[in-house]
């Protein structure tokens, strides 16, 4: 599994850095690919459905599950073209459950499929989609690389020195791996790589960069939490097989989700 992680990582990360130099259109669309099947893993595992541990496979949705991973891909380029497209999609999204419910007359399971939905629609899609608002953003270009690679510092070191070192379970119902000693390590990591590539990238950022140093590992963290607790609830080790040694997307995608809008919002309040 570690040479899997090691060499997928050498791939990816040239990869990461040069969508996000360029920004622009293919920017948004390679995001809203892969958040649109990161939405397709939410749906799957997360089917109400399902029986024990037999999920729906990522390729055969329910019809509101495909509404749903496709309100993803319109919330990413609603929010391409601006926050009040963006607010828009979001109202609109919000309705457009209940239609197919409402057709079919399903008062008994009505309202847990429109949550089940909305749910997807706002964990992935509401949250995903502040990775295309930051990059649209002044400086947005540095902004991105810094949430994107002081989060993958965090979960990198939380995992390695938790393998390692690790001891003191933290929240073994969710997450039998989560150990402290990682948890310390990724925040430490985290922390300092803010500061680094504030520096390095010049960002312009002064002493207001300190908070957001202790408050995106932290986050991070939290957001990896959040999903381990869904695969938990699922029955599932990973979210899918898509990316070897690392699992499914959502499973590389789920600190960021947490740490996004807050860049974005820390940069839009606080910094500019």
């Amino acid at each position: 599994m570690l040479p899997q992680r090691v060499a997928v990582s050498i791939v990816g990360i040239p990869v990461i850095i040069g969508l996000t130099l360029l920004g622009g259109p293919l920017f948004t669309i390679v995001a809203g690919f892969l958040l649109t099947v990161a939405a397709l893993e939410f749906y799957a595992a997360t089917d109400p459905t399902s029986t024990g541990s037999q999920t729906h496979h990522i390729l055969d949705q329910r019809p509101l599950a495909l509404i749903g991973a496709a309100g993803v891909a319109l919330l990413i380029a609603a929010a391409d073209n601006g926050f009040d497209w963006w607010t828009r999609a979001l109202a609109l999204l919000v309705i457009l459950p209940f239609l197919p419910i409402i057709l079919r007359g399903e008062a008994e399971t009505g309202l847990r499929d429109w949550l089940w939905t909305l749910g997807g629609l706002m964990y992935v899609g509401f949250l995903g989609s502040h990775l295309i608002l930051l990059r649209d953003a002044a400086n947005g270009r540095d902004w991105v690389l810094l949430a994107l690679f002081a989060t993958f510092a965090t979960d990198t070191s939380a995992y390695f020195v938790g393998r390692l070192l690790g001891r003191t379970k933290i929240a073994p119902s969710i997450s039998p791996g989560k150990t402290l000693e990682g948890a310390l390590a990724g925040f430490v990591a985290g922390l300092a790589t803010v500061l680094i590539l504030n520096w390095a990238l010049d960002i312009g950022a002064g002493l207001e960069i300190i908070p957001l140093a202790f408050l995106l590992p932290a986050l991070a963290q939290f957001g990896d939490l959040a999903e381990s607790l869904i695969k938990r609830g699922a029955g599932l080790k990973d979210a899918s097989h898509a990316i070897p040694g690392h699992g499914g997307l959502l499973d590389r995608l789920d600190s960021v989700l947490f740490t996004a809008p807050l860049v974005y919002y820390y940069l839009t309040w606080i910094i500019l």
